[in-house]
């Protein structure tokens, strides 16, 4: 059952998402008990205002339904290539060729622009045509920063089911947010009280 996303319903950050986009790209898709799903990228509205809240896109890119369903595919094929560096198992090839078909949709380097008033200055060209271009690069490239860098060691799948999310493990800690972790404690006091005695 999807939800529509809202702040009171969404998990906070998992542990991480402020330093890697990355984890907060694949943490748009949201699994919490009963059955329920949010999904910040499951219109084109909802995808928009995601994009724009981390800047990737300005407020009146008007993101259409094939730009949400292409984000939609790459959080996919990112979320098979962590589920790969945590399990340690090869990747999926289809994943692999998703990310670096996404680094090269845009131009890397900056352009020079001149000012009038402020002189020379260098940005990216970002016409409404490369928005969802520039936003796929960056995302691929801060999954490609993530998974080659020196925290790829921590990144760890939430350990309280049924949460999908990803985290960068501190310490002992593996679970996404408070929530998570009061549900798998008393999970496991559950499982102890119902265990059946040994004579």
């Amino acid at each position: 059952m999807s939800e529509t996303p809202t702040a009171e319903s969404a998990p906070p950050p998992a542990p991480g998402a402020e330093e890697y986009l990355a984890l907060d790209f694949v943490n748009s898709a949201v699994a919490l008990p009963g059955g329920h799903f949010i999904d910040f990228l499951g219109t084109a509205e909802a995808t928009n205002r995601w994009l724009t809240g981390r800047g990737l896109a300005p407020a009146d890119a008007g993101v259409q339904e094939m730009c949400a369903t292409q984000l939609r595919s790459l959080r996919e094929h990112v979320r098979a290539l962590f589920a790969a560096r945590v399990t340690g198992l090869p990747p999926l090839p289809a994943a692999l060729s998703a990310v670096n078909d996404a680094l090269g949709r845009a131009p890397t380097a900056d352009l020079l622009y001149w000012d009038d008033r402020n002189g020379p200055y260098r940005a990216a060209p970002c016409p409404t045509n490369e928005i969802l271009d520039r936003a796929l690069a960056t995302l691929a490239a801060n999954t490609a920063d993530l998974l080659t860098g020196p925290d790829a060691d921590r990144l760890t799948s939430c350990g309280s089911t049924p949460c999908n999310r990803y985290l960068l493990r501190h310490g002992r800690r593996h679970w996404c947010s408070t929530r998570c972790g009061d549900r798998a404690r008393a999970a496991r006091a559950y499982a102890r009280r119902t265990q059946p005695k040994a004579d």
